[in-house]
Parts: structure tokens; C-alpha cells; sequence
């Protein structure tokens, strides 16, 4: 692709109006690396107070909160897994900053941050950018982690994830990499070959409460990722997911915020989605033993 197209709305040249704008970084600088725009077809809109409706089994709530684009580099072709690890981080920073805004907003339970990188994995734009979208409600798969770990919690004293990191260290085959404050692994249990998850050896449960310093070693955890999944598997369709505590829970026991690298090199067909379990053709220690064995 061409390191600019002047069709595409997010190449420098082609911005939105101010209003559109939301925050740009570095602050105060004359030219942008990174940008947080509204989304121009957003899924919830920021106007409004929540309401929730029911008739009988039927329930619904207004589709009241914020939807955000994070443009995340002036060029058009540009790659994270590619890019200088301080890209990654002020991506990374941006997330946070912007979170934080929707976290202080009484209407909003719970945000989610993802990246969608290829067709297969959801993206309508090729633009490298990044979403943030701040729900009025905690959705179910959320609800059913929390409560899942909230049993564990109450069954032991132990947070489910701190554990889970525990037995993966003391194991090590699934492990990928690891730095000073993140470890990357694939679980026991991965759902598809290569699904990676990345967490943090400080409990924590919410990414709101991650220090800059700590943002800067989970940036350059996920270039190594990046990278290892650029070249090893010839850059495949993604999907990025950060998952954090609903905004209400910042200081939850049995919580605890992660990232979730998915490629998409297999598909989701009838079985999983009439059974809700996922057949892997892969063994989570080959594919761990693989991607160590790939230079980043």
C-alpha cells in the first residue's frame, strides 16, 4: 500500500473538523502521530441518559455512550508490528488517557479497547487504527469472567489470573516471552492456534491504574509479539483485545486487566457456534514453542 492515500480519511490532509477531534498526540505539537477521533458511524452516541425498557421477555436499553477511533499513525501503510516501540506506547497511552474520560462519566459500566488488522478479523478501513467504545451496561461474557473469577476468589483467596500466571511460570511451555512487569503465554485451554494472552505480573484490575512506565514495557512486550506473528505466520488477519475491570470494579480482589492477541488463521464455523466450544487444531505448546523459536 501506498504511505498515503488522498481517499482515505485518515491520512494527514484528509482530517476531520475540530469537533471530530478528541485528543492528539504529542500534545502541543504542530504535527500529529496519533489521534483520537469520534466515530464517524459510531454504535452508541454520546447524547442522552440510560434507559432501560422491558416488555415481558423483551428488554432493551438506549444506545447511550462513546465510540472512539484511534488513528493510530500519520502513515497509511504503516505496521505496529513494524513500527519503533514508541508508537506502540503512545498508541497504548492513548487508550488510557481516553478510558479514563469514560470512566468518569456516571452512565458508563464498562469500556472496551480492540484492534481489528485485516478482513478477516473485522477491519472496513486499511488506515492502521485502533477502537475504544464506553457501554452503559457490563456486558455478559464480561459478567460471566467476573463471576467465574469472583468463585475462585471466594473458594480460595486467590485471584484466578495471578495463579494462572503462577502455573505458567512454573510450567514454561506455553510461555512466549516474558519482561519485568508482563509475560506472554498461550493458555491451557486456548480457544484457536496462537491465541496469546498477555499479563501482568502486578495484580491489578484495572488498565486505568498502569503506570507510564509500565505502558512502555507493555509496548514493547507487544512489538516482540507483533513481530514474532508478522513474520511467523506471514502477518495474518488479528484481532487485539484489552480486557479491564468494568469501570465501577477498579479495585477488585479477584480481577485482574490482560491483553488478548487472536490470529485469525482458523475459522469460527457451525460446530462452535451451536456447541459455543472451539475445536483448536493446534497444541497450545507447539504453537508456544514456535513463535519462541521466531527472531523479533
Amino acid at each position: 500500500m501506498p504511505a498515503h492515500d488522498s481517499d482515505c480519511p485518515f491520512c494527514p490532509g484528509n482530517e476531520e473538523g475540530p469537533e471530530m477531534e478528541l485528543l492528539c498526540l504529542p500534545q502541543g505539537s504542530e504535527h500529529w502521530l496519533t489521534r483520537v477521533v469520534r466515530n464517524k458511524y459510531p454504535a452508541l452516541r454520546q447524547d442522552g441518559q440510560t434507559m432501560r425498557q422491558f416488555d415481558g421477555v423483551h428488554r432493551s436499553i438506549n444506545g447511550v455512550g462513546y465510540h472512539e477511533v484511534v488513528i493510530e499513525s500519520r502513515t497509511h501503510n504503516a505496521s505496529p508490528a513494524l513500527a519503533p516501540v514508541e508508537d506502540v506506547s503512545r498508541i497504548l497511552m492513548a487508550f488510557q488517557m481516553r478510558g479514563v474520560v469514560m470512566a468518569l462519566d456516571d452512565r458508563i459500566e464498562h469500556v472496551i479497547y480492540f484492534k481489528n488488522h485485516g478482513v478477516r478479523a473485522g477491519t472496513s478501513l486499511l488506515h492502521p487504527h485502533s477502537q475504544i467504545i464506553g457501554l452503559p451496561m457490563v456486558p455478559y461474557d464480561v459478567r460471566n469472567r467476573d463471576e467465574e473469577a469472583r468463585r475462585y476468589f471466594d473458594d480460595t483467596g486467590n485471584c484466578v489470573y495471578c495463579d494462572m500466571l503462577k502455573d505458567e511460570l512454573q510450567d514454561r511451555r506455553r510461555v512466549i516471552a516474558e519482561n519485568d512487569d508482563f509475560v506472554a503465554f498461550l493458555p491451557y485451554a486456548a480457544l484457536s492456534p496462537f491465541h496469546i494472552w498477555i499479563l501482568p505480573r502486578e495484580h491489578q484490575s484495572s488498565y486505568l491504574m498502569v503506570s507510564p512506565v509500565s505502558i512502555d514495557k507493555l509496548a514493547g512486550m507487544m512489538r516482540t509479539l507483533l513481530r514474532k506473528v508478522y513474520y511467523g505466520l506471514n502477518d495474518p488477519d488479528y484481532n487485539i483485545v484489552l480486557r479491564s475491570a468494568p469501570v465501577k470494579a477498579w479495585y477488585a480482589d479477584h480481577l485482574h486487566w490482560y491483553v488478548t492477541l487472536i490470529p485469525r488463521v482458523t475459522q469460527t464455523a457451525g460446530f462452535e457456534l451451536g456447541s459455543g466450544m472451539y475445536i483448536n487444531t493446534a497444541l497450545p505448546e507447539e504453537s508456544a514453542a514456535f513463535l519462541r523459536s521466531v527472531e523479533a
